[in-house]
């Protein structure tokens, strides 16, 4: 039964007819009493004996079973046109308008969402874009703000440029120590200490922490002080030397690179010796210390032309160490260290050494105080290096090797712990004793500073 105002009917048929309105399709329900009625469209126009109830579908681009919805609808309108108030919204159809209304609120809310992420990636793109260009300050001219702009790019490359170096820039060394030391432990006072009996001598370059710390400390000094050629690298046959230790030790075949080459290893050890000669000769001939300052840092960045020189480096140890084990087993003389080097169990022999130590270094391992000594013999320069957790003590300024004191060039490191090495580069008023060994300032304590014998 249909209530529609004061007329009371039945509606034992339900008609059924879709329209557009402003595009989108709507489909419209006429329930009539019967035939017995004669009902026609015009009648329908002027009498209250129907109703139409409409419901508002989506557009078709936005839903693809907006068909199966329509006879899904028809289909429950016949069941109620049986006995339910057809204009009364009912809890089935209730609940049809509420989804329908929940999900173009959830579309909305994207949108809205979409809208406030674009505005919000839009706001936090300005400031950085104002930072550079918008920056506007009325009161300044406009090339005090691009000279402003300039400086701040400068800043930035020089801050990537220093972050890619393998040594930093010289710094003092008062100041590294209380930056890096601040507890009040046995070791800390003690580093402090070590700190501060050559603080006013020497400023401090920080090494790149890796495995290949020792060589490139080493590298470094060589290519910044050297005055002239040793008189090894005048050689003309220096790039035969890895063919040669080949044939005769047949050990170059274990050598390992930190990357990759398409050459065999002894091209690849032959090239590497030829650039370790080129670029020591290209230092030695510089006519400013800035240009020499230069140089080498344009060969400590990191690249491959800084490892290839640091490779060149171990294989003269490799040589130096097979020369000294052959004048070994002849008996001639040989330093004391060398006892030391092929005492080990690990490295008897230099194909053992190779094998068990030298290959490692600057991947799992670095090098131990023999082999300082190797590596020092093998350059013929003498690496005078300050071991800060020895203060107090004659180990604090060892000397690697400790028999060309007096000949050879000195190259002076600093270490806290035996495995990381620094650099030192000498102040201005930086003076030795008769023996070639600097005046240390005493410690704060009032303690005589202790110089090595060694």
């Amino acid at each position: 039964m249909v209530v529609m105002g004061n007329c009371c009917m039945s509606t034992p048929s339900v008609n059924t007819e879709q329209t557009e309105f402003n595009g989108a399709r709507i489909l419209t329900i006429a329930t009539s009493a019967g035939n017995n009625l004669g009902l026609n469209k015009k009648d329908t126009n002027r009498t209250q004996y129907c109703t139409r109830v409409s419901y508002l579908y989506h557009k078709e681009s936005d839903n693809e079973g907006s068909t199966q919805g329509t006879q899904g609808q028809k289909a429950d309108v016949k069941g109620r046109a049986a006995g339910k108030d057809a204009c009364s919204p009912g809890p089935e159809r209730s609940s049809e308008s509420s989804h329908t209304m929940q999900k173009r609120a959830q579309k909305e809310a994207k949108s809205t969402h979409s809208d406030s992420h674009s505005s919000q990636q839009d706001l936090m793109k300005t400031p950085s874009a104002e930072d550079e260009k918008g920056d506007v300050d009325l009161y300044r001219g406009e090339e005090e703000i691009q000279k402003e702009l300039q400086d701040k790019q400068q800043s930035k490359s020089a801050a990537v440029g220093e972050a890619q170096r393998s040594v930093s820039a010289a710094e003092d060394l008062q100041t590294y120590s209380e930056r890096e030391w601040k507890g009040n432990t046995t070791k800390s006072l003690l580093i402090r200490k070590g700190y501060e009996a050559i603080a006013s001598e020497f400023n401090l370059r920080r090494v790149r922490g890796d495995n290949y710390c020792a060589l490139r400390a080493t590298l470094f000094q060589v290519l910044s002080q050297s005055k002239q050629l040793p008189a090894w690298l005048h050689d003309s046959d220096i790039s035969k030397w890895p063919k040669e230790i080949q044939s005769d030790q047949d050990s170059i075949k274990e050598w390992q690179f930190p990357f990759e080459t398409s050459k065999s290893k002894v091209q690849h050890l032959e090239q590497c010796l030829e650039l370790l000669k080129k670029r020591w000769q290209e230092t030695v001939q510089c006519k400013s210390l800035e240009e020499r300052e230069r140089m080498c840092l344009q060969v400590f960045r990191g690249h491959d032309e800084e490892y290839e020189l640091l490779e060149a480096l171990k294989f003269l140890m490799l040589r130096t160490a097979i020369h000294l084990h052959s004048d070994m087993e002849k008996g001639s003389d040989v330093p004391e260290f060398c006892w030391l080097l092929f005492a080990r169990d690990s490295s008897k022999c230099p194909k053992t050494f190779l094998t068990n130590h030298l290959r490692h270094v600057g991947f799992s391992g670095g090098l131990e105080q023999v082999e300082m000594c190797l590596l020092g013999y093998s350059l013929q320069q003498t690496m005078r290096v300050v071991r800060l957790y020895k203060c107090d003590t004659e180990e604090f300024i060892t000397y690697y090797p400790n028999d060309h004191k007096k000949d050879w060039p000195p190259l002076c490191l600093l270490t806290e712990d035996d495995r990381h090495y620094n650099v030192l580069i000498p102040k201005k008023s930086f003076k030795f004793d008769a023996y070639g060994r600097p005046k240390w300032n005493p410690p704060s304590d009032g303690q005589p500073s202790i110089t090595t014998r060694l």
